[in-house]
């Protein structure tokens, strides 16, 4: 039986302990919301600071080669690339997800000459979709989803350009196995584009290793870089000399500083560039990958591991009389750092932890989402968001009506 005193002991031993101070926790909040947007890190006020006070007020213009503005989003790549497992010169931060998305969306099918199908899972992430759909209704192309993420594989085939894929399932916290998935997509002649805006920072990747030619993600869920934070783009470089998204602007030009009217792409993962790199956001993002400087993923992971199982069996032990129906898989390979759990009343439920300082979020149509970040989320944090949890239904406080008032962002 899991008691408090067990888990500070799990703290006291946890190697990675020394990473919270690194960002700014309220006191008397539990912050299981970090797959959704990560803490602010200790050092992204003084880094916004320096760019606001100092580069942009004084030097002005000039700060694009004195402050090095310019190759502000090859360096952050060169920042993240590590905790990608990717190597030197195929990292770039920019843009959107989305917009990256569709960058890589467009170049892969160019790439695929005849082939015309993008095939992906009806339960990937919305926006991912929507971005698909938007270009099949515009090319020469069509999106094909499979129901279940496990009948991927089967769905290949010939006509298979390119399969697009996110590694964790936002709702459930489901892992897919990028290797296997990957290979079996080079098998049947595709091009894989993978999402992982729910996994960089909170699950070792090895992109290099594993041959994947694409990849994106965002910047404010466990890369902790603030709200609407840029995100990312990895390009094999394998697959960057035939890399020619439709989205062409004038970073990813060979000399954008010759303005000069027809468009003529650079070489790498310049490639991958287009507009003006939002400076203020970089530098807060910067400051939260500075974070994982001398961070061991694998460390991480283990964490990542124990800090969801034993919620799981917490909730098991203190709330199993309350017909919780956990979704996120039980066995340790197939899951991310986050747990969901099904309720009827699980928007009700959310909105009273939130009162009560224990904040996760909530999911259509009725999914409570708790991310476990394990450079900030300590063991007895676990056990006292459960304890709140419990208190919660056993007062029936999720009741009140205005817990059910629903807020544009849920």
């Amino acid at each position: 039986m899991l008691t408090r005193e067990h888990l500070a002991e799990l703290d006291a031993a946890d190697a990675l302990a020394a990473a919270r101070g690194r960002f700014h926790l309220p006191p008397g909040i539990i912050y299981l919301d970090g797959n959704s947007l990560g803490p602010m890190p200790c050092a992204a006020p003084a880094a916004v600071q320096a760019v606001v006070e100092s580069q942009w007020r004084d030097d002005l213009i000039t700060s694009w080669n004195r402050h090095d503005w310019v190759n502000m989003p090859l360096r952050l790549g060169e920042k993240l690339a590590p905790l990608l497992g990717a190597a030197p010169g195929q990292v770039a931060v920019a843009d959107s997800t989305s917009v990256n998305l569709f960058k890589v969306l467009s170049a892969a099918l160019a790439a695929r000459g005849e082939r015309n199908l993008i095939l992906s899972e009806a339960g990937n992430f919305p926006t991912d979709l929507y971005v698909a759909q938007g270009l099949a209704a515009r090319c020469d192309c069509e999106l094909k989803l499979v129901t279940d993420g496990d009948e991927v594989q089967s769905a290949l085939d010939e006509r298979t350009a390119v399969l697009m894929l996110t590694q964790v399932d936002f709702r459930s916290g489901r892992l897919h196995d990028i290797a296997s998935i990957t290979s079996a997509a080079h098998a049947a002649g595709a091009l894989v584009i993978w999402d992982l805006a729910h996994s960089a920072g909170a699950v070792p990747l090895q992109l290099d290793a594993w041959q994947v030619d694409l990849a994106v993600g965002c910047g404010y869920k466990y890369l902790n870089g603030g709200p609407g934070a840029p995100a990312f783009v990895y390009v094999n470089r394998s697959f960057q000399q035939r890399f020619a998204p439709l989205l062409q602007g004038w970073f990813g030009h060979v000399r954008p500083f010759d303005f000069e009217p027809q468009f003529v792409a650079a070489e790498g993962i310049h490639r991958a560039l287009c507009g003006t790199p939002p400076v203020i956001s970089m530098a807060a993002l910067e400051a939260g990958l500075d974070a994982f400087s001398d961070v061991d993923m694998a460390l991480v992971r283990e964490k990542s591991l124990a800090l969801t199982g034993i919620f799981m069996a917490l909730l098991h032990q203190e709330c199993a009389r309350f017909g919780l129906q956990v979704i996120t898989p039980q066995v340790a390979e197939r899951r991310a750092s986050q747990v969901a759990v099904r309720h009827a009343d699980a928007f009700p439920l959310i909105q009273a932890l939130i009162e009560r300082g224990v904040i996760g979020d909530f999911r259509s149509p009725d999914v409570m989402r708790f991310g476990f970040a394990p450079l900030y989320i300590r063991f007895v944090d676990v056990w006292d968001a459960v304890a709140k949890l419990r208190e919660v239904f056993t007062t029936r406080s999720y009741e009140d009506p205005r817990y059910r008032a629903r807020a544009e962002v849920t």
